[in-house]
């Protein structure tokens, strides 16, 4: 009867922690690092009611219309799919820095299969330019798999490399006479097709709003990584080899196959990510068309635990913080640098929960032993 007593008391004991891990350690961060944010904003010699007056606008830029909702699950897809491939990869162990450069081809895989699918109808051409995306995105990143693999090298360095010869790939592809638009001679691809645009949800309401399918990739990406986790023999096995690879061998878990398709998959998320901002936003490629959304999904994934469901909420929140800085910067004249301090500084916080705990002890309950818990 005590060693069920002792079970139930752990069981407990684990599922308080996963909340405060996943719920309130990032929600206290968040409120240190605007706390912080305001701070810097009075050091610099802003005034209490403009400080006031940007936070108002942050909120109302964020979540306070129609149009601000638009804007923020717009810029949140994007980091919500990255994120999600960066999170998997921890999961397995993994520290994925390569998410840049899978971004990209994903996103410049998605150009030329939608381009090449202009006179096909969109229940052809749509999928095949997702589908294109996260294959560019599964092989970019299945090459630093591989090399980690097959010969011990590190996938940081890797995928940092790989990060800086996408970058150059995409210059040059797109002035290729296959993928650059007609009749220019700047780096810039042809437009994607109508039939191969994920298609905008607002727009009988007003035309301006952007929030387009992508949103639904999202969720549906989020459902299939948590699946993949923790229901799939295959999420056990990137678990296990991320908790104690040696132990996973022994347990006769393929290591060099699992690091392959650990970053395979986390590479097609990636793609998908690429591919939602070139269908859903821009309608083409253009040098630095990733934007950062790949160096931006690292502080989602860590932001959301490398728990899906935490990713997409971390996501979300820094989709409005993107959204609604720039409101702060029109409403309050405050430069939208801040969002980027803000954003680093609940990195910082969420790097160390034992500091949130401290600066916040009373919003945590305190962990006692077992027999107190009996």
């Amino acid at each position: 009867m005590s060693t069920e007593m002792n079970q139930a008391v752990q069981g407990r004991l684990i599922g308080r922690n996963q909340i405060e891990d996943l719920v309130l350690v990032p929600l206290y961060a968040l409120v240190a690092a605007l706390f912080l944010g305001a701070l810097v904003m009075i050091a610099t010699g802003v005034d209490l009611s403009t400080i006031g007056q940007s936070f108002i606008a942050l909120v109302r830029g964020s979540v306070g219309s129609l149009n601000a909702l638009s804007e923020t699950l717009t810029a949140a897809a994007p980091l919500v799919l990255a994120g999600l491939g960066l999170a998997l990869g921890f999961r397995a162990g993994l520290f994925n820095i390569g998410a840049e450069g899978q971004v990209i081809m994903g996103g410049l895989a998605a150009v030329v299969a939608g381009v090449a699918m202009a006179d096909m109808p969109a229940v052809i051409a749509l999928p095949a330019a997702i589908i294109a995306g996260a294959l560019a995105g599964a092989f970019y990143a299945g090459i630093a798999g591989w090399l980690r693999a097959a010969t011990g090298a590190h996938e940081v360095i890797s995928t940092i490399m790989l990060n800086l010869i996408s970058y150059r790939l995409l210059d040059y592809l797109l002035r290729t006479p296959l993928i650059q638009k007609e009749g220019r001679a700047d780096p810039i691809s042809k437009s994607i097709p109508e039939a191969a645009e994920l298609p905008r949800l607002l727009t009988f309401i007003d035309p301006n709003l952007r929030l387009h399918a992508g949103v639904f990739l999202m969720l549906a990406m989020v459902v299939v990584a948590y699946w993949l986790l923790f229901r799939s023999k295959m999420g056990f096995e990137f678990r296990a080899s991320g908790e104690n690879a040696i132990a996973a061998r022994f347990a006769g878990i393929n290591a060099g196959l699992t690091i392959v398709l650990a970053m395979a998959v986390a590479g097609a998320l990636a793609g998908l990510a690429g591919a939602n901002q070139v269908l859903g936003v821009l309608g083409r490629a253009t040098p630095g068309f990733s934007a950062g959304i790949g160096f931006d999904a690292i502080a989602v994934a860590l932001l959301g635990r490398s728990h899906p469901v935490g990713v997409l909420f971390a996501g979300v929140l820094f989709g409005a913080l993107e959204a609604g800085g720039r409101q702060m910067q029109v409403d309050a004249g405050v430069s939208i640098d801040l969002i980027g301090i803000i954003q680093a500084l609940i990195i910082v916080f969420i790097a160390a929960p034992l500091l949130v705990k401290a600066i916040f002890p009373w919003g945590f309950r305190r962990t006692r032993s077992k027999e107190e818990e009996v």
